[in-house]
């Protein structure tokens, strides 16, 4: 593992499973990938969250962690809705889908939007964590 990449201010995990958060988060804390980690166990939570900070840089995350099914607000509702943010939110904001889903036309529907850089499936592990600081995302 590469130590001497700095770690990211702040992450947001976005999923209604609390053990898939809860595994996730402590991977990231184990591995010190980021600073602080913002968990959110729903779509409508995390664009709350953006909404409420949408103006103050430090408490935007650079990477958001997102799971697709989830009820009410899943991850595409919550793509469409994240397409309406002001160019900071936009910009800053790089998302990665972290999902169980292994359906192909959720796959390729999700990976062709313009902020999703990245598709993990499930469960976050310090190898993924390790490619996406060596790929500078």
């Amino acid at each position: 593992m590469q130590t001497d990449i700095k770690a990211i201010d702040l992450v947001m995990l976005v999923d209604d499973n609390d053990t898939d958060n809860f595994i996730s988060k402590r991977i990231i804390e184990i591995t010190r990938f980021a600073k602080r980690v913002e968990v959110k166990g729903s779509g409508k939570a995390a664009l709350d969250y953006l909404r409420e900070n949408q103006n103050v840089p430090e408490n935007l995350p650079s990477l958001i962690f997102l799971d697709i099914n989830m009820p009410i607000v899943d991850g595409f509702v919550f793509l469409y809705e994240f397409e309406k943010f002001n160019e900071l939110v936009r910009n800053k904001c790089k998302v990665i889908i972290l999902s169980s889903s292994d359906n192909k036309r959720d796959i390729d529907k999700i990976v062709n939007n313009n902020h999703v850089i990245k598709f993990i499936t499930k469960p976050l592990t310090e190898v993924a964590l390790d490619e996406i600081k060596l790929n500078n995302i």
